[in-house]
């Protein structure tokens, strides 16, 4: 059990630079909230849904994070900051990052049976900030929710999902590939596919902007009505 523990806090740390020590880690409310859910998940599968409910209430006042004793989580869980919301069928892997503001959300059965309605989260997931995972579909292993993406359909396994709704952006096997990238997000990497003429999105923009300039420039200057010539002869004086 030790080792265990010890082996989750180093996961941790090599997630996160901020922390100096095992023990500041050991204060996170991420890792309690982890903690007590364990806790309350053993007391719901033995049918003691009250008591699972009771540690679960406990556990949301003393972190902010409200994890619902029914969710399946698997090793090594990192919930960075908190505030963050797992509902009743939710199914989480191994080794998943999950940032501050998160929603693992359900939909509302038409008939109002209870069933499958939350996410399913592969290994190595990682969801950043604000993000909105919502219904009961499937994030594949290694995937990337950007910050404020709301994802509503199936990820693919290595894909990176930004936007409103999200959509998923072209990402080389060597990015996916990497062991962790903080919040979910590429930096340094391009977010959209390059367009037709090499370059991109924001200089194809660019080029739009200036062309458009010189095309209004052009129009103002064959609108512009060119000024009278001023006469030189002096006037002369009528005489009283």
């Amino acid at each position: 059990m030790f080792d265990s523990l010890i082996a989750y806090l180093d996961s941790i740390r090599a997630r996160d630079p901020a922390p100096r020590s095992r023990w500041e880690i050991l204060l996170y409310p991420g890792l309690w909230a982890v903690g007590l859910h364990r806790v309350a998940h053993w007391l719901f599968e033995a049918e003691l849904y009250f008591m699972a409910r009771l540690i679960n209430h406990f556990s949301r006042f003393l972190t902010g994070i409200d994890i619902h004793p029914g969710a399946k989580i698997g090793r090594h869980l990192f919930i960075d900051h908190g505030f963050t919301v797992i509902g009743e069928t939710a199914e989480i892997g191994d080794n998943v990052t999950i940032y501050q503001c998160v929603t693992l959300g359900g939909t509302n059965p038409a008939n109002g049976v209870p069933g499958k309605r939350h996410p399913t989260l592969c290994d190595n997931v990682i969801l950043g900030s604000g993000a909105q995972v919502l219904g009961p579909i499937t994030v594949g292993a290694r995937a990337r929710v950007g910050a404020n993406a709301v994802v509503t359909d199936d990820v693919p396994e290595g894909a990176t999902m930004i936007g409103l709704k999200a959509r998923s952006t072209l990402v080389p096997v060597e990015t996916w590939l990497k062991d962790f990238i903080p919040y979910g997000t590429p930096c340094k990497e391009p977010c959209e596919p390059v367009g037709g003429s090499g370059g991109s999105r924001v200089e194809e923009l660019e080029a739009e902007v200036a062309l458009l300039k010189a095309q209004v420039a052009a129009l103002l200057a064959r609108e512009t009505p060119e000024p009278e010539p001023t006469s030189t002869t002096p006037r002369r004086r009528s005489r009283s």
